[in-house]
Order: structure tokens, then C-alpha cells, then sequence
């Protein structure tokens, strides 16, 4: 194997995901890999796309967001890619601002009614 490539196993050690979850992401076309028999290998673009996928899937996107995304930069090349991932990158930030939002509303009634209860717990002594 060229000194470049990587094995299923050092695939999945490297990005520390499941076998099962790099047999996936080559089950929906997101990954293809060299293959000598059953014996996978992963060069570059391969490492390069797994790194976009993974920083895709942290960023909230779903798989199919980003396949397609992969796809179009197959198909159309970088221009086209930015402007689609500019746009998807947009509504993200929307979605993830939301729920930001939603998470400090919850933690400040959350620590409301905490500081309650302990606030009675310490008139009961």
C-alpha cells in the first residue's frame, strides 16, 4: 500500500469513528475508496472528505446536505460549492442561534428554580 493510503483500520483510528460508520458514509457515496478484493484504502481526497464531512456533521448539517455539497464540487467545482455552502452555512447559523437561545431560556429558569427550592430548603432549618 502507497505510504500515502490508509487502511479501513487506520481510517477509522484516524477520525476515530466506527467501522460501521465509515462502511456508511461508503454505503451513501460520501466516501469510495480504493479496493484491491475486500481490502479497502483511503488516499487524500478521501482523508480531505471524511475531513469536510466530519466538520460538517459538528456544524449540524445532515449527511445528505453534505453529500450533496460534495457532489456539486464534483460536478461544478469550487465556485459553485462556496456559494451553496455559504447558503446552507447561513441557514445553520440561523438554526444554531435559535437554539442557543432556547438553551439559555432553559439554563436561566433551570437556575431559577433551583436557586427556589435552596432558597426554601434553607427556611426549613
Amino acid at each position: 500500500m502507497s505510504e500515502n493510503q490508509l487502511t479501513f483500520k487506520e481510517m477509522c483510528a484516524r477520525f476515530d469513528v466506527t467501522p460501521r460508520t465509515l462502511r456508511y458514509y461508503e454505503y451513501i457515496e460520501l466516501l469510495t475508496p480504493d479496493k484491491d478484493g475486500r481490502t479497502r484504502s483511503y488516499g487524500p481526497r478521501e482523508v480531505a472528505r471524511m475531513v469536510l464531512i466530519l466538520r460538517g456533521r459538528r456544524f449540524g448539517f445532515s449527511l445528505e446536505e453534505i453529500r450533496q455539497w460534495l457532489e456539486i464540487y464534483e460536478q461544478k467545482g469550487d465556485r459553485r460549492q462556496m456559494e451553496v455552502w455559504i447558503e446552507g452555512a447561513d441557514r445553520q447559523l440561523d438554526a444554531l442561534a435559535k437554539q442557543r437561545q432556547q438553551l439559555d431560556e432553559s439554563i436561566l429558569e433551570l437556575q431559577e428554580l433551583r436557586d427556589d427550592a435552596a432558597d426554601a430548603l434553607m427556611l426549613t432549618k
